[in-house]
Order: structure tokens, then sequence, then C-alpha cells
């Protein structure tokens, strides 16, 4: 089956100018690209006035959850209208797979923010997830391999250094799945497990992934300038001192370190994106190939217990109510929030749990006054609530003017970090946030779009050793994106629904046309990558 996309604006995934042009699509590769191709046994589609490039490749991931459900279509419509093709899943240490078969921890593994509900089966490595969605779920899935996950296996949320025994067996779970395929290593250090890894542990996960040339993606144990990661709350900023400890952990390695969502919680963060650039940029000089991934967003999804201390993390349910420990957390977040610019009003919540529906799409704050109580009370209510594993929406993260900025770097990657979930406020990064980026581009307030284009596309294949996609030339996958410019430079963001997407292939499938969704089609489409 022959397809030949006649006269569209090609962005071929390189950074270069696009060009005018046709592809010439067999099955699920692309046979041909050139102008006034012919093909006489070929569908043959006009593309006058359009552009097209590579399927949208999502740096920044967690659809791995997603992608064995039993129906995996609906956490992937969102994702396919604004143009995703494939995914570097397994984000923040938290992959789906990366356990032992016999682990009794297997309900820690997600760290409260993923489970495994509604699935086709439990499956503990690359292999067995991979086996079972290769051309069985929407879009591609490549994966990560989480340190959480793999740490989670074995002592669950202990909150210790791991004897060396225990070590060994972790390091053996990643190492194997990066045998399998996996496309890297993640550290989530603002999540149970990872937060109680020393630099010791996190040091020989980074030699894992430089001996195999694989990136080390960081979730850092601070993303804004105060937090409950560290106890002093004066003098350096913590978000740097988490950048800090990558920089100690990553020295003398030849090793790929992909900086996680560099956002800035909180507006006394702000003033810490140009150092975090130039720490970046300082690491790629003395030999770390240092990279980011930002969303265009201003807000973003975390777990309730983000803004809580590790230690009072690590305490019982009965030994947080007592007084003193409560007490001496409520200190510490009401002066973290006079030094962060960052209170319970910019603490929303997506989801508690069922019979708290209405609480969704309220602060903090506001639920505190509605219930008569102080806001620390009300914040410790709603994690009793949710057994501790509620779902938040929080900005600010960043400002328009720093996506702008960052948007431009030559070493930045383009992802939304947003999935679907079943009840409560949806991130809006779901619906939008790759559209976004070439409104930004396209109104002057972004990357050229060539480059626009590179940091969605072959950037991101690049970076992750994905090897036949990310480009559009003869022999690669036909994942492909049909846009037009002029909607996007015109479109009004963050409508809850995507803009200026007009066709979507994915293997050669035509999955998106228009807004009609072949979901026939669409439900076995992807396939499963491996690095």
């Amino acid at each position: 089956m022959k397809t030949l996309l006649q006269h569209g604006r090609i962005y071929d995934g390189t950074g270069a100018e696009a060009f005018t042009g046709d592809i010439l699509i067999e099955n699920d590769k692309i046979l041909a690209v050139g102008q006034n191709l012919s093909c006489e046994d070929a569908t043959c589609i006009d593309l006058a006035g359009k552009s097209i490039s590579s399927g949208f490749f999502d740096a920044h991931s967690h659809n791995d959850w997603f992608a064995a459900k039993q129906n995996p279509q609906p956490y992937f419509e969102p994702f396919v209208r604004q143009g995703i093709t494939s995914f570097i899943t397994g984000n923040c240490g938290l992959s789906m797979t990366g356990f032992s078969k016999d682990s009794p921890f297997v309900d820690k593994v997600g760290a409260g923010l993923f489970h495994m509900d509604d699935l086709t089966g439990v499956y503990h490595d690359i292999d067995a997830l991979f086996a079972v969605i290769d051309g069985n779920t929407p879009l591609n899935i490549a994966s990560l391999s989480g340190h959480c996950t793999a740490r989670a296996s074995g002592t669950g949320y202990s909150n210790r250094p791991l004897t060396e025994a225990e070590t060994a067996d972790m390091l053996s779970l990643l190492e194997e799945n990066i045998k399998q395929g996996a496309c890297g290593v993640s550290l989530g250090l603002m999540y149970e497990p990872g937060l109680y890894a020393p630099k010791e542990e996190l040091r020989k996960v980074a030699e894992l992934c430089a001996r195999y040339d694989r990136p080390l993606t960081v979730h850092p144990r601070a993303c804004s300038a105060v937090s409950m990661a560290y106890p002093e709350l004066l003098g350096r900023p913590h978000l740097l001192r988490a950048l800090d400890e990558l920089e100690e952990i990553t020295q003398g390695l030849n090793v790929k370190l992909q900086y996680s969502h560099a956002i800035f919680v909180g507006t006394s963060s702000f003033k810490c994106k140009d150092e975090l650039v130039a720490n970046i940029e300082r690491m790629r000089r003395n030999g770390v190939d240092a990279m980011f991934d930002i969303y265009a967003e201003l807000l973003g999804v975390s777990v309730i217990t983000a803004v809580m201390p590790v230690w009072y993390q690590a305490l019982s349910p009965a030994e947080k109510r007592k007084f003193f420990n409560k007490f001496r957390f409520g200190v510490l977040a009401y002066a973290t929030i006079v030094l962060l610019g960052f209170g319970f009003d910019d603490i929303q919540i997506a989801y508690i749990g069922p019979g708290y529906e209405a609480y969704e799409g309220k602060t903090v704050h506001q639920i505190a006054k509605e219930k008569k109580m102080n806001d620390l009370d009300a914040y410790l209510m709603l994690c009793e609530q949710s057994n501790f594993a509620g779902r938040v929406n929080m900005g600010p993260y960043s400002t328009p003017k720093i996506i702008s900025e960052l948007s431009r770097h030559e070493n930045v990657l383009y992802m939304t970090d947003a999935w679907i979930e079943e009840n409560g406020v949806q991130n809006p990064a779901t619906y939008d946030c790759f559209p976004k980026f070439l409104h930004l581009s396209l109104n002057g307030k972004g990357d050229t779009m060539p480059n626009t284009v590179r940091k969605m596309t072959g950037a991101v294949a690049d970076r992750f050793s994905i090897k036949d996609r990310g480009y559009i030339k003869p022999g690669y996958f036909a994942d492909l994106t049909v846009f037009d410019e002029t909607a996007l430079k015109d479109g009004t963001p963050d409508q809850s629904k995507s803009f200026g997407i007009e066709r979507v292939y994915v293997n050669g499938k035509l999955v998106l046309n228009g807004d009609a969704l072949d979901e026939t089609t669409f439900r076995t489409a992807g396939r499963a990558i491996r690095a």
C-alpha cells in the first residue's frame, strides 16, 4: 500500500530550512523524499499550503503506565491530536517495568503517582511489556528504566542506604532493562524511594549509564529556591544545590545527563534561571553531555506530598500527628512560603479520592476557608484523606519570558510531562503543549521553525538512541504530522483542545484526518521502540 503526499512544506528534522516537496510512503516506511515524485499505484494527497514533519516526539512522558491498559485509546487520543506519535517514557525514576518477578513491594512501584490498574497484565521488565504492546497500542513507546522502581523492588520505601547486596540487585535490574532496549535510566529524587538515595548510590547509577552510553534523566531533589529537601532555608537556592549534586555525581563521567523539566517553582525561584543554564553549559564544557527539557506551561502536576520534607514523609501516620513533628513541619512550611513566593493558594487540588470531588479545582487555601481551618491543617487533612497520594496542579512554575528564552537554547528538548487521569482535573499540557511551541515560534517568541521542529523530532531520537525515527528520510518509519502554520500562528492556546494539526500518520497509517480519529486503526498503530 502506497501513499504519495504532494506539495507539502517539509521540515526534515535536521534543523535545515523547510522545502516544498513530496513524500512517498509504502506500508510503514518512507520510500522516497523529493520533488515531483510520481507513483501510479499510490493514493495521492495534495498538501499544498500545509507543512509536514516527522511525528512529534514527547521527550519526557509517563505513558508507559497506560500503553498496556485494557483500552489504551482514551489515554493517547489527546496526544495524537497535538501531533505526537512517540514518547520517551519511564521518567522521574517511575518506570512501569524494572522490578523483580518475586518482589514483595510491587505496590510501591509508581510512588503513589501511578498504579497498575486495568492493565492486561503485570510486566516486570522491558521484554515483557514490549512483547504485549508492540502493534497493540495507539502510539510508539520507548522507555527508560526507573531507579525508584528498581530500588522499591528490593527494599520498598526504606529510608536508609542500601547494603552492598541490595545495591547490586538494584543495578542488575537497571542493567537488564538496558540490555533489553531501555533508552536510558531515570532518577526521581523527589519521590519515594529515590529521595532516600545517597550520592554514592546515584554515582553508581550514573556509571552504569556511562558504560552503556545511555542518558541519565533526572527529576532533581528541588525545583525551587527553597524546598523541603534541604534543612537550611537560607543560602544557596535549593534548585541550584540540587543541580550541584548532579554535577558531583556525574563529574569525570562521559555520561548523557538529561535535566528533567527545567521549572522554577515559586516567584522567588525565577532568578535561578540564568545560573541553571550556566551550570548546564559548564558541565558540557567539562565533558558531561548535559541537556534539559521544558514544557510550554506555567504550572505542573505532582503528588500532594511534593512540598513535604523527607523526614516527615518517612514518619508513620501516628508519628505524623504528634504535636512536635507537626509543629516542626508547620514552622518549616510557613518559612518556605515566605521565602519561596509560593503558598497553599498556589496548590490546586486535581484529585484526592472518591467522595472528595468537591475539592477538585480548588486551592488548599480555598478549602481551608471553607472548612474554617488554617492552611496547614487543611493541607495535612487533604494528605491524609488521599493516603498521602493526592494529585495537585501547582504554579507558577515558570513565566512566558522564561519559556520563550529557554525554548531557544541549543541544548533543550520539548516535552509534555502529561498523562490522562481517570478522575479529577487534567494537566493542560495534555491538550496543546506542542502546538504552543509552534505557536511561539511562528509569533517570534520561540526558536526558529526548523529548530523548533527539530527539538520535537530528530533531536529527541538522537538523544535517546532511537533508530529510523525522528527524520523525514527514505527508510525511516512513516510517523508524520501535517500542520497548518497559519492556524498555529493565529490559534488561541489553553482551550483544553489542540489546534493547527491537520493529519497524523503512525507507522504509515493515517490515524487522524482533521478532527476525525480512525479509532480502529489508532488502537493498534503504535510500536515498541528499543534503543
